[in-house]
């Protein structure tokens, strides 16, 4: 990534995203904050601390949390930065500023979100680490398993961590998968129904358990064949014998491997005839960051 690009400018200026705020906010208080009242709201300042070595991220949606509950916060660390604790045990990573009970507000959720997030980018930098050292140049990629309310974040986090989002929702792609080929009689059929809808600015995806279905989907004019549940020699195999076949054919089409991949097995699966590798253990089930805030005193 070029240096003067960063991610938190993917986010507009308004939009849906400050509404997921909202909505964390309310879920945590949706009546009266009996521990506020307790607190008051005298003036305080606090540091927030990063626990546990990993790659921060989730910065843009905890100054957005900031904002909306009326505290001033201050970064001491640049999102995407790898934190390690091991000779301190914590790393303070902002200061924050304002009246006692709006801080404590904020604290629970802004933890919340920085620890998942953080937890996914950090586990995407080992992932995408491992790859270019065993000298996969392609793509590894997230997936769909993302968390019902948390996309946004968890995709967001993917990128920090520097893998692909894949596709964010079933809009920004088609993907057809063994159900709608059933549904639908063939991947023929199924392909030829997906572009009559989605014209040429959308690409077609679909899923394949076999050469035979491979060649019948790039035939049937897919941009992105995914070998599902391939094993790491199959997958090598498959890929090498597919790529040969259609050369100089007139196809234009990407290989994507799916289904089993994680960072314990990566090397036996990774041949540089895959251009993309999806794996949902990038966020799927992934640890989290621990973080805390402690008010000064």
């Amino acid at each position: 990534m070029a240096s003067n690009l960063q991610f938190k400018n993917l986010l507009p200026a308004s939009g849906e995203w400050k509404n997921d705020i909202r909505r964390f906010l309310s879920e945590d208080v949706p009546a009266f904050d009996i521990g506020g009242f307790v607190v008051g709201d005298e003036e305080k300042s606090a540091t927030l601390n990063c626990k546990q070595s990993g790659v921060l991220a989730g910065v843009p949606f905890a100054q957005e949390l900031a904002d909306q509950c009326g505290v001033q916060i201050t970064w001491l660390i640049s999102e995407g930065t790898y934190i390690d604790t091991t000779a301190t045990g914590k790393t303070p990573v902002a200061k924050v500023v304002g009246p006692v009970n709006r801080l404590l507000l904020f604290e629970r959720t802004a933890l919340n979100i920085l620890a998942r997030a953080s937890g996914i980018a950090t586990k995407s930098r080992r992932i995408i680490t491992l790859a270019r050292e065993a000298g996969y140049p392609g793509i590894i990629a997230g997936t769909r398993k993302t968390t019902p309310g948390f996309r946004r974040i968890e995709k967001y986090a993917m990128l920090v961590g520097g893998v692909d989002t894949h596709r964010y929702d079933l809009s920004s792609m088609v993907m057809l998968k063994d159900n709608h080929v059933w549904a639908t009689g063939s991947i023929t059929k199924a392909v030829h129904a997906a572009r009559s809808a989605c014209g040429f600015a959308t690409k077609i995806e679909v899923e394949c358990q076999s050469e035979e279905e491979a060649d019948e989907a790039i035939a049937a004019g897919a941009d992105v064949i995914m070998l599902d549940n391939f094993t790491g020699e199959g997958i090598a195999v498959a890929a090498e014998s597919i790529k040969t076949r259609w050369a100089g054919k007139g196809k234009a089409f990407l290989l994507e491997c799916s289904g089993g991949l994680k960072e314990e097995n990566i090397r036996s699966y990774l041949t540089n005839s895959i251009d993309i590798y999806s794996t949902s253990s990038v966020h799927q089930g992934t640890g989290v960051i621990d973080f805390n805030m402690k008010i000064d005193h």
